[in-house]
């Protein structure tokens, strides 16, 4: 895995559509905050997602401190001429911020690239304030799509068996997914690790081809089948 998010090649950025929904839902979460505040991206990649989102929260919330943090020093390198981006791990040692002092995470299109999800959300809860925002998105095992690639048993969009090259599914890039979720599954997941689920909503996927972008949008109105599932949810307790 470590040979696999050091290579260049190895895509560390999603679609625009996603970040400036997430920045929407985060904006108006943060409205009213009565000082500016501390949001990290989590797995920032090379930072095109969290400049889009700044850009957007800009305009919707105002003032605010965006940091990114990423494991891979290639993508820190990239993303470092885009935003103040920092080094850290979800396993230990752990990231590099005191606990209970961000406002808001994203956590975009990470947590199915994780061998332990579990710890991951443990870390985030540790540095969220209480009350804290987590805007997590991944994909979605059960979009519109992968549930038809099954019925003709085909692997689905997003899911791999190898990290060596593809098989069995459409798609022609490795990008080293471990898990896949669904929306229930997550609802599921995120209250059993110490959050409350505020709501799921469903963004679309960049790479869908043009002529069924349309239908992936109309998608989005059900976020059970939609591509990208976007989960608002707050840290529970103290």
């Amino acid at each position: 895995m470590r040979e696999l998010y050091e290579d260049p090649a190895t895509p560390v950025a999603s679609g625009p559509d996603r970040s400036r929904r997430q920045a929407a839902v985060l904006a108006r979460a943060l409205r009213g905050s009565a000082a500016p505040p501390v949001i990290l991206d989590i797995g920032c990649g090379d930072g095109t997602a969290a400049a889009t989102a700044s850009s957007t929260l800009d305009e919707l919330l105002g003032e605010h401190r965006l940091v990114g943090v990423d494991w891979s020093q290639d993508a820190l390198r990239r993303a470092s001429t885009r935003l103040t981006a920092v080094r850290g791990e979800l396993t230990a040692p752990g990231l590099p911020f005191a606990s209970g002092s961000a406002d808001a995470v994203v956590f975009s299109e990470v947590i199915e690239h994780l061998v332990d999800p579990d710890a991951a959300l443990d870390e985030l809860r540790r540095v969220l304030r209480p009350g804290g925002h987590l805007l997590l998105s991944t994909p979605n095992l059960a979009a519109w799509y992968n549930r038809a690639l099954l019925l003709a048993g085909t692997q689905p969009v997003f899911s791999e068996v190898s990290l060596r090259g593809i098989h069995g599914r459409p798609g022609s890039q490795v990008v080293g997914h471990l898990r896949l979720y669904t929306a229930k599954a997550l609802r599921s997941l995120l209250p059993a690790s110490g959050f409350t689920v505020e709501g799921i909503t469903g963004a679309p996927y960049h790479d869908v081809p043009r002529p069924l972008r349309p239908l992936d949008r109309l998608a989005c109105r059900a976020p059970s089948l939609a591509s990208i599932l976007l989960v608002h949810a707050r840290k529970s307790g103290h």
